[in-house]
């Protein structure tokens, strides 16, 4: 990140350490100073959209296994910043809830504590967002098969309708794939190296 920022960072933060990135300036900051980081850049440097909010997962057995990671704008110098904070606790990952800071927080935190299980503390309104309740994994964790888990719908209304009585989620057969001039991709998506579970679940054409 540029030197003036770091800087100022790092005399109210002493821990702030820049983070290596190809592309935007970018910081590392301990869970505990999250908050205030965040709310300094708002406040004081003039980052005041919260961009997107993820997370990523190092793999099981990393230290830290997961981190959460904050992309900044400003709308006034159009600057970019990204802030990243490692959860102390692999077995319970955790974050202090951005949302009073950003309303839109709210859903980026949901999505990614459906995705990776990662909890955020104070939030208003912690459920998940795409998978239902209930729903045991976590579709974005390393050990996740990118091919998804058969797992049994929360609703038999929704089986009566697919056909079938469960699920692989959140992907049928991926990775998906598509050859150089085999497809068209503005008409089509592509298709999976694996279309065994569709075909075997295909409606008889009359």
């Amino acid at each position: 990140m540029s030197a003036s920022l770091l800087t100022a960072l790092q005399e109210k933060f002493p821990q702030a350490r820049p983070r290596p990135s190809l592309d935007h300036a970018a910081v590392n900051v301990p869970a505990d100073t999250i908050l205030a980081v965040l709310q300094e850049l708002r406040d004081a440097h003039g980052y005041d959209f919260l961009v997107d909010l993820t997370a990523i997962d190092w793999a099981e057995g990393a230290t830290p296994r997961f981190t959460v990671v904050y992309h900044l704008r400003s709308t006034t110098h159009h600057g970019y910043v990204r802030v990243a904070a490692d959860c102390p606790n692999a077995a319970e990952p955790a974050m202090p809830s951005a949302c009073g800071l950003w309303a839109g927080a709210n859903w980026h935190e949901r999505e990614t504590y459906d995705m990776f299980g990662i909890a955020f503390t104070g939030h208003p309104d912690l459920r998940r967002i795409l998978m239902w309740d209930g729903y045991p994994y976590f579709p974005l964790r390393k050990e996740f098969p990118l091919a998804g888990i058969e797992t049994p719908l929360p609703d038999a209304e929704i089986g009566a309708e697919t056909g079938a009585a469960a699920i692989p989620a959140p992907m049928a057969g991926g990775p998906f794939v598509a050859a150089p001039g085999e497809i068209n991709l503005t008409e089509a998506e592509p298709r999976a190296k694996d279309e065994s579970w569709n075909e075997a679940r295909a409606k008889p054409t009359p």
